[in-house]
């Protein structure tokens, strides 16, 4: 298979190592004059791993022109821009993997509405998602991860061709709960490590478990199957974000607390503004997500927002 893989961050670059070690045609594609596609072109590395010989590092969008699959790993505010800057190849017949996880600030869209705006009918647009470090992936470490389309031919075909003796596929059964839990565990992620800035690390165990509560009513709400919360889009990628010391999210919460700077990108942040669109459009209660809210864009102050929490009325669990 003929992949073009856009985005040269920690996770397209994985997953571009990835299908090539697996035996497929990759290449990957970088902005002209980005830090990281100068690395990998002049070391054929960067941080966190190498890259086989074998696989094709560029800036130049034409590699899209015969591509079977266009995987996109790009912060999701971006994804936009993206679709428009490929629309003069008028791509037809060609399927896109997104491997990120967001939701679009502006509009509350999530990233396949986003795709669906601009690709021709006859490309196909899945998600990739589910638990996984980049640090871990390349040290051999397998893991669980998730394909979802509304196309059942193209979900059965990417996960033939994908899957391997380091990351088993399943197929996704619930494409908006899939997309809505993996954008929606980076905010979790950001409240854990908010918890752990305030030496709180103790309530992660109930902010997983009303985070998840949270998530599933929202999930619902918005049409999809509320129980896709607690598979691998979300719950199942708890440990990954919540507690990892290579959650770029649990990591960005726990320096905000302690009025760090954190540089990375930490899509959570973005998620949240967008999940508010969310919370308005279906009347659904996020007391998590809104705390973090107030904390990232409201100037509340964390501790104040964790005492809040405590002190909403009280209610069944269940």
């Amino acid at each position: 298979m003929n992949i073009t893989v856009i985005g040269c961050g920690r996770w397209g670059t994985c997953i571009a190592w990835h299908l090539c070690r697996i035996g497929h045609d990759v290449t990957l594609y970088g902005l002209p004059g980005a830090a990281d596609v100068k690395e990998l072109m002049e070391t054929r590395k960067n941080a966190l791993m190498a890259i086989p010989d074998e696989l094709s590092v560029t800036t130049d969008l034409d590699c899209v022109k015969g591509a079977d699959v266009i995987v996109i790993s790009v912060g999701s505010q971006a994804l936009r821009t993206v679709m428009k800057n490929l629309l003069p190849y008028e791509l037809k017949n060609i399927n896109f993997v997104l491997c990120m996880k967001g939701i679009e600030c502006d509009t509350g869209k999530r990233l396949t509405e986003v795709v669906n705006e601009y690709k021709d009918p006859s490309c196909g647009v899945a998600v990739w998602i589910g638990p996984g470090h980049v640090q871990e992936f390349y040290r051999g470490v397998p893991n669980c991860m998730v394909i979802d389309s509304e196309d059942d031919a193209l979900k059965q075909k990417l996960v033939g061709e994908f899957n391997s003796d380091l990351i088993r596929f399943y197929y996704g059964c619930d494409l908006i709960g899939n997309e809505i839990g993996a954008a929606t565990k980076n905010v979790i992620g950001i409240a854990a490590g908010m918890l752990d800035g305030l030496g709180l690390s103790t309530l992660k165990g109930a902010l997983m478990s009303r985070g998840t509560r949270e998530i599933a009513r929202l999930i619902k709400a918005m049409g999809g199957n509320e129980l896709s919360a607690y598979g691998l889009c979300h719950l199942g990628d708890y440990e990954a974000t919540v507690f990892s010391k290579y959650s770029h999210n649990r990591m960005f919460g726990e320096m905000f607390v302690k009025g760090e700077k954190y540089d990375s990108l930490a899509e959570g942040y973005y998620t949240v503004d967008a999940l508010m669109v969310l919370k308005e459009k279906y009347g659904v209660e996020l007391p998590i997500c809104e705390a973090v809210w107030q904390c990232l864009y409201g100037g509340a102050d964390v501790r104040e927002a964790v005492t809040m929490l405590f002190t909403r009325a009280l209610k069944d669990e269940i």
